[in-house]
């Protein structure tokens, strides 16, 4: 199989700097080495998204020349796929329905990577699934993997993160589970994103081992961050790319230079020659090893 990457935005708002760094990445990585590259609307917290934004976001895309391969996928369609999932790992005695909640495991679970560690204690309760959350047995000992920007990165899932959710109790699926039959069903090889999400990548291995999909290959980019610390999101009011149209190439400029790439190229270049030789000239030894980089680039 040929290399295939993916891009994968979540319709919660406009893209702004943070992803054209991650959108850019995984395009770069993927036509450099000749492959696909995907795009992918992750809407499956239907609480947080809006069809709006995902159509803003294509557009913006469409804007930067970024034109992805084959069909646009999109979460919500796909819920019967993530049902099929879950089921085998219920029938392989992998899940359980868990009625804590937030308060009670931070009441009793010992601090972990992302907060209080599940405590299991719904494990051994054999209680009904229908208005409960599901959650997957975490055992086994470490998983490791090698990143190819970050190294070596090892994490205990059980001990650091805990019996970990796959089904809310609202009834929607969970980003982990969603993500990985997502990478698996599309052929997902490489998987280039912003090092916020290296934590939940053992997370992911693990379910790719309980059922019995391949292991892409993982590539985690610095993520920007403010004066302050924090991730350029639409949380923290990063600026949308979408109001910003007229400055969409020297934002282009900047993310290369982020990355730390060459940025010897002609800033009046169409869309299509200005891709074309930024993808010549991509290389990954020189993207910074580190998980977050300020960026000064907004007021």
């Amino acid at each position: 199989m040929g290399y295939v990457g993916r891009f994968a935005p979540s319709p919660t708002g406009p893209l702004h700097f943070g992803s054209l760094i991650a959108a850019l990445a995984s395009y770069l990585d993927a036509k450099a080495h000749g492959g696909k590259w995907l795009v992918r609307i992750e809407d499956i917290d239907e609480t947080r998204c809006d069809a709006s934004h995902t159509a803003e976001i294509l557009r913006t895309l469409q804007a930067l020349g970024l034109s992805w391969d084959g069909d646009v996928e999109v979460q919500t369609t796909r819920k019967a796929i993530y049902g099929t999932a879950l089921e085998r790992l219920r029938v392989s005695g992998f899940v359980y329905a868990c009625t804590c909640s937030r308060r009670e495991i931070a009441d009793s679970g010992i601090a972990g990577l992302e907060g209080p560690v599940y405590p299991e204690t719904c494990r051994d309760r054999l209680l009904a699934e229908h208005g409960n959350a599901m959650r997957v047995r975490t055992d086994g000992g470490p998983v490791a993997f090698t990143d190819l920007v970050q190294g070596r990165i090892e994490q205990d899932v059980g001990k650091e993160i805990g019996d970990f959710v796959v089904k809310r109790r609202d009834g929607m699926f969970a980003y982990q589970l969603a993500v990985v039959v997502d990478d698996a069903e599309q052929g997902v090889t490489h998987v280039v994103r912003g090092a916020d999400l290296l934590e939940s990548t053992a997370r992911q291995i693990y379910l790719q081992r309980f059922l019995g999909y391949a292991t892409p290959e993982y590539l985690h980019i610095p993520v920007a961050v403010n004066e302050m610390g924090q991730k350029l999101s639409k949380q923290t009011l990063a600026p949308s790319l979408a109001t910003a149209s007229p400055a969409l190439r020297g934002l282009c400029m900047a993310a290369l230079g982020f990355l730390g790439q060459s940025v010897d190229i002609d800033p009046d270049l169409p869309n299509r020659d200005f891709l074309a030789t930024a993808t010549r000239s991509w290389d990954r030894s020189r993207i910074p090893v580190a998980h977050a980089l300020l960026f000064m680039g907004f007021s």
